[in-house]
């Protein structure tokens, strides 16, 4: 999705950031890091495109520069008391570097839904850790209570004006490096970096467009740029751990009404294609939020050529446990790989005649069990190079009579069925009694399985369970319920007690052709 921002025309709220910007204290912690042409993406995209090396940082993120130039900036009463300040991992570490370097004291409070490897870095700088919440939001509340009741001052990651200065020399080194970009796209999760970025290039350089770009499940600029206001989102997703954030820090806002072009949302799965796409021109591996600009980057990029458009790789702290998920989700965030489910008659030669079918194309997938029905379901997956190709193979199912759903974008097909297809309920249920399926996700952490169960409690049988992460911050859940009740909404209130967010998938095709 992408949502054009009316820019009010002045700079009111951004221009004092120049100064800021200009006398910003970064240097004795950060570097100015390079830009790298990136052919193979450039390639692709048929566009130049570029990369600000922020991944190259000595905190491996853009976060050394806000939180060095906030802390150098308190009074020497405060540097005296110490610091405190919340942080998903990359906050933390540039403020954990920082009080290393001036000798002042902190104590960071991370969501226990942190990647061990930004906690362990954050150890490293000496910092005091203490792990509270299941997000950023809530760690952040925690962190301002300790702060008030021990005299230590906030650092925020992103909502206030030293930190905005800091992440805004990013802008200032790119344009000393060249400013003839047409557009430059950062990654936003409270709004810090954008800020202080589009402050600094959209008041030195008029044509260069200034794009952010968020991930779906945690886009609170876009809200917030629909209603007009600042909105707080009841959900965010974690697998961008690094942008993870439920509002857009108010001063952020202020200054992206008057200096951001537009916003762009995307998927999980683009995020983890430009992940693979960054380590196949630098052979870094990017963290989530890392690669976010860059996958705005692309969608932004179908509609233009021959442009020169620059993305920041902003990070590369990667938990190694979510590479497979990555690697997984990548091709299809490609839009490389389609998921086909199609009925053949349960008889010999009938998956020769099928896979005649698919000629040249490379399968990577083929999934089948055989039942007591006259009718087989195959899932098959390809992968393809164009659109093209891939609807001249549908024509060719067509023209062949089969019968066949396109599963690509099915929730329970990427995340359940492919690890799980032919398991049907395996007895009679009572006439009075129907399964019923749920989709939803559990958070990684002790005993949260065990939590639900009891919360549900053994008023109804549990018929199918089916767990499955691979190092997403959220495990993927597909459970089936025998509900003899008449009326359905007692299961659903049931459910509810559990304060686990369920989506009913029972009419889903998936559903339906595989587990039923």
């Amino acid at each position: 999705m992408r949502i054009k921002i009316k820019k009010t025309g002045n700079y009111n709220k951004s221009k004092k950031y120049l100064d800021l910007i200009n006398s910003a204290s970064v240097y004795d912690v950060a570097i100015n890091t390079p830009i790298s042409f990136a052919p193979n993406i450039s390639q692709k995209e048929k566009n130049k495109i570029f990369l600000k090396r922020e991944d190259l940082q000595p905190v491996f993120s853009f976060k050394n520069r806000g939180a060095y130039n906030k802390i150098s900036n308190l009074n020497n009463k405060q540097k005296k008391a110490g610091v405190v300040a919340a942080s998903a991992g990359n906050h933390a570490q540039g403020v954990a570097l920082a009080c290393k370097k001036l000798k002042i004291s902190c104590l960071i409070v991370m969501p226990i839904t942190t990647p061990e490897i930004k906690v362990k870095a954050v150890k490293r700088h000496g910092a005091k850790i203490l792990l509270h919440g299941d997000n950023y939001d809530a760690a952040v509340i925690h962190a301002k209570k300790i702060g008030k009741t021990k005299g230590l001052s906030f650092v925020h990651p992103f909502d206030d004006k030293y930190t905005i200065a800091g992440q805004g020399t990013i802008g200032k080194e790119i344009l000393e490096s060249e400013n003839n970009y047409d557009a430059i796209f950062v990654p936003v999760g409270g709004g810090g970096l954008l800020a202080g970025l589009s402050a600094w290039v959209s008041q030195n350089s008029k044509k260069v467009k200034i794009i952010g770009v968020e991930v779906e499940d945690s886009a609170c600029l876009a809200e917030a740029i629909k209603a007009n206001k600042r909105v707080r989102l009841k959900q965010v997703g974690l697998f961008a751990d690094g942008v993870a954030v439920e509002q857009i820090g108010k001063n952020n806002f202020d200054v992206i009404k008057e200096c951001v072009d537009e916003v762009i949302t995307v998927s999980v799965d683009e995020v983890c294609a430009a992940v693979k796409d960054i380590f196949e021109d630098t052979r870094i591996l990017s963290e989530p939020a890392g690669a976010l600009a860059l996958a705005g980057l692309k969608v932004y990029s179908k509609k233009v050529q021959s442009k020169k458009l620059l993305a920041i790789s902003s990070g590369a702290n990667v938990n190694f446990q979510r590479l497979s998920f990555i690697v997984e989700r990548s091709e299809l965030g490609e839009n490389k790989e389609k998921i086909l489910s199609i009925k053949v008659p349960e008889n010999p030669g009938s998956f020769i005649k099928l896979a005649k079918m698919f000629g040249s194309f490379q399968i990577s997938e083929f999934n089948y069990r055989k039942s007591s029905s006259s009718i087989a379901h195959v899932l098959v997956g390809i992968r393809t190079n164009t659109d093209a190709s891939y609807e001249a193979l549908k024509k060719r199912l067509m023209k062949k009579k089969y019968t066949f759903d396109d599963l690509t974008k099915n929730e329970i097909s990427n995340d359940h069925l492919r690890h799980m297809v032919g398991g049907r309920i395996n007895h009679s249920l009572d006439p009075n009694t129907k399964e019923r399926i749920f989709r939803t996700e559990f958070p990684e952490r002790p005993r949260a399985l065990l939590s639900f169960l009891e919360s549900f409690g053994d008023k109804w049988n549990i018929s199918l369970f089916h767990y499955r992460n691979l190092g997403s911050a959220f495990g993927k859940v597909l459970i089936g319920i025998e509900d003899g009740e008449k009326n359905p909404s007692k299961l659903i209130k049931q459910l509810g007690k559990t304060e686990v967010s369920f989506s009913e998938e029972t009419r889903n095709k998936a559903y339906k052709s595989y587990l039923r």
